[in-house]
């Protein structure tokens, strides 16, 4: 998309005070994104419609965004107006373990596993590997849906992953991810400190571009 489209589609977005919708029920995913648009009206799309189950079966971060976001956007054209959604897909990758979890890493432990219940079991996966510290990253995708189309973006956080727990902020693996730089993990870092580095909010900056 060129410059002057996106200049564009920013200044519609302005001046209809066009609505961000969320298609997302994971509540750590909607507390940084809304904290990243503080100056724009951003709703879950649970806040408008009953929740339900989206089926993620794509293979890559982007089809599962593109997928959230497309299935609530159809969902919600002839009831609201004035709006776009945006869906996140992201997940860890351990290139030492063969790239687990990766796109599996929400269902990591089994369909409807707890962020919990998908931490212990990459942790126990270290362990069975005897290892205390590995490489490691995380990738968000995003996807936003209009009535102007489909577009993407990505953002990625490189660090490493540790065979235990520390701190108990944040949401998923955190407790376990030591991002470059740091000597702490995302579950001891305060958010504010993770959202100007974290793999979604470089995406969201890139998105951003977009809406």
């Amino acid at each position: 998309m060129c410059k002057n489209i996106e200049t564009i589609i920013v200044l519609f977005v302005l001046r209809l005070g066009m609505k961000i919708i969320l298609a997302s029920g994971n509540s750590g995913k909607i507390r940084e994104i809304k904290n990243y648009y503080k100056d724009s009206e951003v709703l879950a799309y649970s806040d408008i419609i009953e929740k339900f189950e989206i089926i993620e079966d794509g293979d890559t971060y982007q089809k599962n965004a593109i997928i959230k976001a497309t299935t609530i956007y159809e969902k919600l054209k002839d009831k609201i107006d004035n709006f776009i959604v945006l869906a996140d897909d992201s997940g860890i990758t351990v290139p030492s373990l063969g790239g687990i979890p990766g796109v599996f890493s929400a269902r990591y432990a089994g369909i409807g596993a707890s962020d919990k219940d998908n931490l212990h079991k990459l942790i126990d996966a270290l362990k069975e590997k005897n290892i205390k510290k590995t490489p490691a990253f995380y990738t968000a995708a995003m996807a936003i849906v209009s009535e102007k189309g489909v577009f993407t973006a990505h953002g990625f956080m490189h660090g490493s992953v540790i065979a235990e727990t520390r701190g108990d902020g944040g949401f998923g693996y955190d407790p376990m991810f030591i991002p470059d730089g740091f000597s702490k993990t995302l579950g001891e870092l305060e958010i504010e400190v993770k959202q100007e580095f974290s793999h979604r909010t470089k995406a969201l900056r890139l998105i951003k571009l977009l809406i």
